[in-house]
């Protein structure tokens, strides 16, 4: 029999473990480039209607995954689109750039990655914006040793709608 404080603790640890899943395979995948600085983004592409809000319309790269800049406490972050991630997970240096203040020695095991247990620090991000999709108090998480942020469903389920045709996202 399972008391609350255990079923709260396993359900922590399948949250995170889903959002390592995502790390890992976001990491696992060599994408032979490198990604673009951030000062440079590419823009997406939007496919306006009468009606607002609009759609942006997102490309598959060539790594067969999806990648879109988002505005993140008003500063710009390039990340990959993670239907799988539970939490939009940042890099340090990203967490750092749009002014979330951490000490690397709060880092705690938030779950297990591909190549094992996966360190960082959960947070909660002020505002995620992506083309005018603008989601506040979003959860995160800063990850240790991730080289890329992840666009998880923390923003992904507030945002509206996502749809996948092919080789293209559209971001309702």
């Amino acid at each position: 029999m399972l008391t609350s404080s255990g079923y709260s603790q396993r359900m922590y640890k399948a949250l995170f473990f889903v959002i390592a899943a995502g790390v890992g395979i976001g990491l696992a995948i060599p994408s032979g480039k490198r990604a673009p600085a951030p000062s440079a983004p590419a823009p997406a592409k939007q496919a306006f209607s009468s009606e607002a809000p609009h759609d942006t319309v997102l490309e598959r790269e060539s790594n067969g995954h999806f990648y879109v800049h988002a505005k993140v406490n008003g500063e710009l972050v390039r990340f990959v689109v993670d239907t799988g991630a539970t939490k939009v997970a940042l890099t340090t240096e990203d967490a750092r750039r749009v002014g979330i203040q951490f000490d690397p020695g709060e880092f705690q095991y938030v779950g297990e990655g591909a190549s094992g247990p996966v360190r960082g620090k959960l947070i909660t991000i002020r505002q995620v914006d992506v083309d005018g999709k603008t989601v506040d108090d979003v959860g995160g998480v800063i990850l240790e040793g991730s080289q890329l942020s992840l666009l998880g469903q923390s923003y992904l389920s507030r945002m509206g709608e996502v749809q996948m045709v092919g080789d293209t996202m559209v971001l309702k």
